[in-house]
């Protein structure tokens, strides 16, 4: 989960501590499946062994919804200005992919209940639809909490301040963030 919590400048330990503990809670849905391959050994899982480019050719970005891509592709411009990097750890997931993610999740928290406040359900998750995108490092998902409305996009659960999804027109202000993923 080191990757996703690059020491950047400017970078607090304790921000640095932050991402490295929910990444580590989230069952490794930042930048891994678990197994550590492309589940079914297809490109079109949205599984990415590190982060990437918001304008990388990947089925992770072009399967987004074409809103939420350019919205992204915006803020990532805006973000480079302001000498942020914006990356993505997560995009578009196929649906097998989300159930093996939310599958590990319940094997390491030892109930569904509780792994459902940091994985979806395939049924219900935004990023099987292509409607959300996980933002990284540190320093890119505290710029996209802050900017983000600019662009629609906002962050969605308290507990992950890198996931973002395209909620409000753009300079609106965005909803409060919901307690967590078991929120719906």
């Amino acid at each position: 989960m080191d990757r996703v919590a690059h020491r950047r400048p400017g970078v607090t330990l304790l921000s640095t501590v932050a991402v490295l503990l929910a990444g580590t809670l989230a069952g490794c849905t930042a930048t891994a499946s678990p197994g550590g391959s492309p589940p079914g050994g297809t490109e079109e899982s949205g599984y990415l062994a590190e982060p990437i480019s918001p304008f990388a050719d990947d089925w992770a970005i072009t399967g987004l919804e074409p809103g939420l891509r350019a919205a992204l592709h915006a803020a990532a411009e805006d973000a480079a200005a302001d000498g942020v990097e914006l990356v993505v750890t997560s995009g578009r997931r196929s649906a097998g992919y989300q159930q093996e993610l939310l599958d590990h999740a319940i094997r390491e928290y030892g109930s569904e209940e509780e792994a459902r406040r940091w994985v979806s359900t395939p049924e219900l998750s935004r990023h099987v639809t292509g409607e959300a995108v996980d933002i990284g490092y540190t320093d890119g998902a505290d710029w996209m909490v802050r900017n983000g409305a600019r662009y629609g996009l906002c962050q969605t659960y308290a507990n992950e301040m890198w996931h973002f999804e395209r909620m409000v027109a753009p300079g609106e202000v965005c909803p409060a963030a919901r307690p967590d993923a078991s929120a719906g």
